[in-house]
């Protein structure tokens, strides 16, 4: 953080926060509404047909959202990365994220309107090791926290109110953020890579696997943790945040409309 101030000033700290706001309304819109959908789905199903697979539908459900939105909304993520990532003078204004994903594509000149829209791709470069990230990511998330939050709520039995609801969906989310952040850090530190890598056919080239063996021939365990520190401290917070407000604002529309739940 020091860095960043004393090199491209205080404000930069903030630098890809239209980005993040504009990844997160589509991201969370569709992954949580179909997380529910999916859970709900596959619940009944293995309840009446094989309750022993019952446990595992909450890894499943959350694979399969999680996957949806991520490919849905991927170029808007690959923008958000390489705006945190590169560095711009302080005497430089910071390109948003349409500048920002036209300068991934960088269509030359005279080339063919076919040759163009096939840069396109480009935007997507990175999205296998995004998956390969996420899936794991929601699939240990989810996991851990659903008993966390049946347990917490068992404890209340029906006198559940938007406060409990509140306090334990945080309380589930942030210790279910933590662990699947940190447990696949590898993977973020390997999305990262492909992601901000400047020459578009090499990105193009580029593996999940064979950036994490890079990544292990150049710094070891230490650098397939690199930056588990805050990447920890944020997954916390934010996975609570988000699955604690969305459950109350599902609370207070069952409250409000009890006949339509």
């Amino acid at each position: 953080m020091y860095k960043v101030i004393r090199q491209e000033g205080f404000t930069r700290l903030w630098r890809g926060t239209n980005a993040s706001l504009t990844l997160a309304i589509p991201t969370v819109g569709i992954y949580m509404p179909c997380y529910d959908i999916f859970r709900n789905s596959m619940e009944e199903f293995t309840t009446q047909n094989a309750p022993s697979l019952t446990p595992y539908v909450p890894l499943v459900a959350g694979s399969l959202a999680r996957s949806l939105a991520c490919i849905s909304c991927y170029p808007v993520e690959l923008a958000k990365t390489r705006m945190q990532a590169f560095r711009v003078a302080q005497s430089d204004k910071a390109p948003g994220v349409w500048k920002t994903l036209l300068g991934v594509i960088k269509p030359a000149k005279g080339t063919s309107i076919l040759q163009s829209l096939h840069r396109y791709r480009f935007w997507w470069t990175g999205l296998g090791a995004q998956l390969s990230r996420d899936v794991p990511y929601s699939a240990i998330c989810w996991s851990t926290l659903e008993p966390i939050r049946k347990r917490i709520l068992g404890l209340v039995d029906d006198e559940a109110s938007a406060a409990t609801i509140l306090v334990a969906n945080f309380s589930a989310g942030f210790v279910a953020g933590i662990l699947a952040s940190a447990a696949t850090c590898p993977l973020d530190v390997a999305k990262t890579r492909r992601q901000i890598e400047k020459d578009p056919q090499r990105a193009l080239k580029m593996t999940t696997r064979t950036t994490l063996l890079e990544i292990w021939r150049d710094g070891g365990l230490r650098g397939l943790f690199t930056g588990v520190g805050p990447r920890v401290g944020r997954a916390g917070p934010s996975v609570g945040i988000v699955v604690s407000f969305y459950e109350v604002v599902k609370y207070a529309l069952r409250d409000t409309h009890p006949n339509s739940a």
